[in-house]
């Protein structure tokens, strides 16, 4: 099952919207959003909380202004999923 939709959330007080597709993989549902042009896909931990996945190749190419967006961004993701 796949569906895409938008997500957004504030960032130095401006309205920040990502295109998402959710991927669900058995009973695994997965983000997968392109932050700033690296995708990030989040998953629920045991909690449930969402925690994001990044291609270690990717991680060195990571600003601190995308850390503060994916970390957002798992944050709106649980408060949408939790509802």
């Amino acid at each position: 099952m796949e569906d895409r939709f938008s997500i957004d959330v504030v960032h130095n007080n401006k309205e920040v919207i990502f295109d998402a597709h959710l991927v669900t993989i058995g009973y695994i549902p997965q983000f997968h959003i392109l932050i700033n042009g690296i995708e990030v896909v989040y998953e629920p931990d045991e909690e449930r909380n969402y925690r994001a996945i990044v291609e270690p190749s990717k991680i060195a190419l990571l600003k601190t202004t995308d850390m503060e967006l994916i970390q957002l961004v798992g944050q709106r993701l649980e408060e949408l999923t939790k509802g």
